[in-house]
């Protein structure tokens, strides 16, 4: 991805006003233009920059070999997609000021900043209890002060509180801007090409009725492929288990790590890594502490993949076993099924290790995943019929895989070291 002036013109010192609506081009939109100077602003802040060094998904690339696009590159087309979102709801005579356009075009280039390494890996041990969209909420704040404000409005509708409803809808709902772009860029570096969906057609369906984001009828089966594509990508790419094992590998291996810390043993890490290995921070520690939040925005995948390498030599029998088998791809063997898995047969697997039974849980261990692709109850997709009737997408007949979709599913999984 390369970024160059929108003029031909070369930028000296002398010249005139630096450029600052750059073009960028994308490999899956092609050349697409930073809208406003402040979003150039923003990329180059150091909290943004961060997210150059944090995988879109993350232990992917173990299945998927192409899968090393970031979190830049998602929220910059996450960015391109909403401004298109704006220019046809304009010419639908939807009443969006410049102020509020670029308003939401900050809202969504920031709604992922607050991710650490390994996104959810990391929430589920080394940063307990504080979320991404919390820490997300914090660097806003923080930058809106740096920023002397332009950011109120933008915070406003990212956390839908500002009155026209329907821009926090394109940032974050059923029929985001943020979901049409990972699902497509997500396809596009693994491979999976069931996965692409019709960006384009679905943007141009876009309207506004009562507030609400609609989609004009017409474009049905645009949506029904949206939806069917997120249900593949789910099952073949997120939650895939060999995903699945190589993401829990991580985790359990930054489990023992965190359990060793709280030891005092000493392990190899980077000074704003083990800030938050060595002690446990809840959300008002990062409200409180201004450093705290600057030490997180320093915090990459590098930090954990280096401590993993060096932790393979450790002294601890358990860290180094998890950290090897992960360098190396021998991962968890996963064993899925729609059932409980049986008692005995776990135990039976247990009994070919030789550790305690706390220490157990990292070689033998079961889980759920669960997932569903549409939920009714949470910002609905609406489709707008010519007469201005409004119906809700599942009540339409015409989709007929809407209803499997419909429906929460549950797996269970064993996973155990070879």
């Amino acid at each position: 991805m390369t970024i160059a002036p929108e003029n031909s013109k070369l930028h000296s010192v002398n010249s005139k006003p630096f450029n600052k609506r750059k073009i960028i081009n994308d490999p899956v939109y092609g050349f697409i233009t930073l809208p406003y100077e402040i979003i150039y602003d923003l990329i180059e802040h150091t909290y943004f920059q961060r997210l150059r060094r944090i995988r879109q998904l993350g232990l992917t690339t173990m299945v998927y070999p192409g899968a090393y696009h970031t979190r830049f590159h998602h929220a910059l087309g996450a960015m391109h997609l909403i401004t298109e979102a704006i220019t046809t709801l304009k010419t639908k005579g939807v009443d969006i000021t410049e102020e509020e356009a670029q308003a939401a075009t900050i809202a969504i280039l920031l709604h992922d900043i607050g991710h650490g390494p390994f996104s959810h890996a990391l929430e589920n041990t080394i940063v307990q209890g504080t979320q991404h969209e919390e820490l997300s909420m914090m660097f806003m704040n923080r930058l809106n002060e740096e920023f002397q404000g332009q950011l109120t409005m933008a915070i406003s509708i990212f956390k839908d509180e500002y009155p026209k409803r329907f821009l926090h809808q394109l940032i974050s709902s059923q029929l985001d801007v943020d979901r049409l772009d990972y699902l497509t860029r997500d396809s596009f570096y693994t491979g999976v090409s069931e996965g692409v969906v019709g960006v384009e057609r679905i943007i141009k369906m876009l309207n506004v009725k009562e507030d609400k984001i609609v989609v004009e009828a017409k474009g049905i089966y645009s949506i029904e492929k949206f939806l069917i594509a997120r249900h593949i990508m789910y099952w073949q790419v997120y939650l895939h288990k060999t995903v699945i094992a190589a993401e829990f590998l991580l985790i359990k291996a930054l489990k023992r790590a965190k359990e060793l810390a709280r030891k005092k043993v000493e392990l190899f890490c980077t000074p704003s890594f083990h800030q938050f290995l060595y002690n446990d921070f809840s959300s008002a520690d990062f409200e409180k502490n201004a450093e705290l939040l600057n030490a997180f925005g320093q915090l990459d995948d590098y930090d954990v993949l280096t401590s993993i390498k060096v932790w393979q030599t450790h002294s601890d029998p358990i860290l180094s076993t998890l950290c090897k088998h992960l360098i190396n791809r021998k991962l968890y063997k996963v064993e899925l099924s729609s059932e409980l898995i049986d008692s005995s047969y776990i135990e039976k697997l247990k009994s070919n290790y030789s550790v305690s039974k706390e220490e157990m849980e990292y070689f033998v261990f079961t889980d759920t995943i669960k997932n569903q692709i549409y939920r009714r109850d949470k910002s609905p997709i609406m489709l707008l019929y010519k007469d201005g009737s409004v119906k809700e997408i599942s009540e339409t007949f015409d989709l007929f895989n809407v209803a499997n979709l419909l429906k929460p599913v549950e797996k269970n999984f064993l996973c155990y070291l070879p």
